[in-house]
């Protein structure tokens, strides 16, 4: 197990990691997350014009649900990857399914095809996704290791900026095939410079077997609760997030009771510091989620125009890269502070908004839009505070041996956040007034009560990250 080092450690900036000696890997593992982080903007945003060139409006939901399965699928198949297999492989390996992904949906002359190029790229981005967490170990000193975190959340907030703003300039006609051209050199050159730049890891995994069971459960409750996402019947939605719930739940009583583990040793058992990791995580990404919701709130309720609410909801990650730096310094029992004083910000960040969003306010006025838009940043600023202290103690807490298990299930923990997050907001914005009856009244309604209602994932969040205070973790 690495060592947990509770003193004082060299003064570090993020910048150390564009030092000569760091700079290689940290532009292979940046770029692999940038890859993943603006592909995900630009897809959302070029989708209608695909539709509308092609067809396949029926099929456009399977878009997204089928990259994040298969971006799942891809973060654990590193850590189950063949033996002797080295990760700098696995990262050839992950370039050239992205680029060839993206040159299947450049090519794609129905939305048949482009979704099958959807599976392949969003493998391809799944294992360069947990890779960027499982080469950390090896490519910087620990002190480095949570600024190679907030590098990340820093990419991720660029790209929820430059993303949107990128597809709209492939929007037109036949032009979003251009879109996927260009991710295709770039994948190759990847490729072509891992094994060059990335540094040498030892494959030191555990001899284990693959646990096909709690795959296919976790492949399957990723597909429910994504398809959830993209239905407006309610009562659909709660029957696939359920129907979700309990593939997890049994994936994670068969990780318990069973020989062959999908997760880090304690992973599934809360008496264990990483499994309460792992769950503020996730508590946090389901509270954030349901910032989805807030663009079309403020068009509705604040009359403000579509491109000023994408902003505006931008300042949520702002939010989160600005406290990741600011963060980033600490250590010890400083950061488990940062950590429950994130968790805090974002519960009663979002909890507001309960207040302060649902309100009319057509006529945009500034002061009332304004301790919303403050909310709003402080929601991404809440999680950035403790996020990249988070993912060191999961790279601290585990065997070396487990290590490849625990960096793929941080970006899987990340998918599985994010789409349970998508399917709750939607789930109770919809059975509260988004829908039926709609217009000002509905979406007050709704607005209220989503966010009213993120304050029990909110709380769940802190207790899981007070307990992190405990000596030994």
């Amino acid at each position: 197990m690495t060592s947990i080092d509770q003193g004082a450690a060299p003064k570090s900036s993020v910048f150390q990691l564009f030092t000569p000696g760091l700079l290689p890997a940290t532009l292979m593992l940046g770029g692999g997350v940038t890859l993943y982080a603006v592909e995900s903007y630009i897809m959302a945003t070029i989708a209608p014009s695909i539709v509308r060139d092609i067809g396949g409006l029926p099929l456009l939901s399977w878009v997204t649900t089928l990259y994040v399965a298969a971006a799942v699928l891809g973060s654990i198949s590193v850590a189950m990857r063949p033996r002797g297999m080295g990760l700098r492989i696995a990262y050839v390996f992950g370039a050239v399914l992205f680029g060839g992904g993206s040159l299947i949906c450049a090519a794609a002359p129905a939305m048949e095809v482009v979704l099958a190029g959807r599976a392949v790229q969003g493998f391809g981005a799944g294992i360069l996704a947990a890779l960027a967490y499982a080469f950390v170990r090896f490519a910087f000193p620990e002190h480095l290791w949570p600024k190679a975190s907030t590098l990340y959340a820093a990419i991720w907030g660029i790209a929820t900026l430059l993303g949107p703003s990128a597809g709209g300039l492939f929007a037109d006609g036949s032009n979003w095939r251009h879109a996927f051209i260009i991710l295709v050199p770039l994948g190759v050159l990847m490729a072509v410079l891992a094994p060059w730049l990335l540094p040498k890891a030892l494959d030191d995994r555990a001899e284990s077997k693959i646990p096909f069971l709690q795959i296919m459960l976790l492949i399957g409750a990723v597909l429910l609760v994504s398809i959830a996402g993209t239905l407006e019947q309610t009562g659909a939605k709660a029957l696939l997030v359920a129907l979700s719930v309990i593939a997890i739940a049994l994936m994670l009583m068969i990780e318990r009771q069973g020989r062959t583990r999908l997760l880090p040793t304690g992973a599934v058992t809360l008496v264990k510091p990483v499994a309460r990791v792992y769950l503020t995580m996730f508590t946090l990404l389901v509270v954030l989620t349901s910032d989805i919701y807030i663009p079309y709130f403020l068009q509705v309720l604040h009359g403000v125009t579509p491109l000023i609410s994408g902003y505006l909801t931008a300042l949520v990650a702002l939010g989160w890269t600005f406290a990741a730096f600011f963060s980033g310094n600490l250590r010890g029992p400083a950061a488990i502070k940062a950590i429950v004083a994130g968790c805090v910000i974002e519960a009663l960040s979002t909890a507001a908004l309960a207040l302060l969003l649902a309100r009319e306010n057509h006529t945009a006025d500034i002061l009332i839009l304004a301790p919303a838009a403050f909310a709003m940043l402080m929601m991404g600023f809440g999680v950035g505070l403790g996020w990249a202290h988070l993912v060191t103690k999961v790279l601290q807490l585990v065997q070396n041996s487990e290590q490849d298990k625990a960096s793929a299930a941080i970006s899987t923990v990340q998918s599985l956040g994010s789409a349970f997050g998508a399917a709750i907001a939607g789930v109770i914005a919809n059975s509260t007034g988004l829908v039926h009856p709609g217009g000002v009244d509905g979406n007050i309604s709704a607005a209220h009560w989503l966010y009213a209602a993120m304050a029990l994932p909110g709380i769940v969040t802190v207790v899981a990250a007070l307990s992190l205070r405990d000596k030994r973790v």
